[in-house]
This record gives C-alpha cells, structure tokens and sequence, in this order.
C-alpha cells in the first residue's frame, strides 16, 4: 500500500510540475532549461546541470560507501569514474525517480575482465528510498553501494532538467 501511495504522490508532482511549465497567466510556456551535460564532482559531492558550459543547478550529492577510486568491479561500493550517458528512466523505481548510467563502458568491461572481475552495473542518479529503513541521519553521508544518492526535491529538478542520452562526467 505504502509503494501505491509513493507512486502516485511521484505521478501527481510530475503532472503538477509539468502544468505548471506549460500554462501561465500569459500563454507563454515556461520550461525549465535543459542541460546538456551532467558533471559530477565525487570530492566536492556535487552533482552540476550544464549548459553550453555554464552551470543551470549545482546539487549536493552522496556516493558510494568507499568514494574514492573508481568502480572497478560488483559490490566494491565504489561510484565510477568516466564518461557516460544518461539512459533508461524509472518513475516506479524502489528509490525516489532513478535515471540509470551507462555504467559499465566497453573500456570497464575490458579492464574488469583483464583481472577476472564482474565490473557490476545498474548504477543510478536516484532519491532516497521510497520506503526507508535506514534513520534519518543515515543519508548524511555517503549512502549508495555506488549510485548517485540526491535528495527527493533535487531528483525532481534532475529528472525534469536532463533527456536520455544527455552525457554524464564523473570525475574523482
């Protein structure tokens, strides 16, 4: 009952942000700008919406449990490091909206193969749980097993601000 209610309080904000972006007192549509890169920062923890080179939203985010040194292989807890691009989208995922990460790349796969390694995948930009079993100060920190934790109200911005295949740098 509880992931019912989640998904459509999720559902609900979505119409009523996307209203809200298309009918004004006007007629003029107001869209929010869409980036057309995403970078993140892993050692200032800071997710940035980018356009033509020019930062549109800077937002604190939260890793993986061991944030330094990229992802190298499955259950190392580890955010990679690289270029991406930003893939399948999730309103119904287990975590507040996920935008998926083409994480691992042909180069991940190769190296993680040289040393008999499964590099993982399915890593994200995601919110919170939609169901926590964590304590609130849980997310303080670094939270993830890998993805890209943000708070709810900052997914909101990311989901509506980035397209699939909109590219991602994930830098140390």
């Amino acid at each position: 009952m509880n992931k019912v209610r989640t998904v459509s309080a999720v559902l609900c904000t979505l119409v009523w942000l996307s209203w809200v972006g298309s009918a004004t007192a006007d007629g003029f549509a107001i869209t929010p700008d869409q980036a057309d890169l995403v970078v993140v920062v892993k050692s200032e923890r800071k997710l940035y919406l980018m356009k033509s080179g020019h930062v549109l939203r800077a937002i604190d985010i939260a890793l993986g449990l061991f944030p330094k040194g990229p992802k190298r292989r499955e259950g190392d807890f580890r955010t990679p490091e690289g270029r991406y691009l930003l893939e399948g989208r999730n309103a119904n995922s287990d975590y507040f909206l996920s935008i998926q990460i083409s994480y691992p790349s042909d180069t991940d796969r190769k190296q993680a193969r040289k040393s008999r390694l499964d590099p993982g995948g399915l890593i994200m930009i995601h919110g919170w749980p939609n169901e926590p079993h964590y304590e609130l100060g849980h997310y303080d920190g670094d939270w993830t097993d890998g993805c890209i934790g943000v708070r709810n109200a900052d997914m909101v911005d990311i989901w509506l601000m980035t397209r699939e295949s909109t590219p991602i740098e994930i830098r140390p």
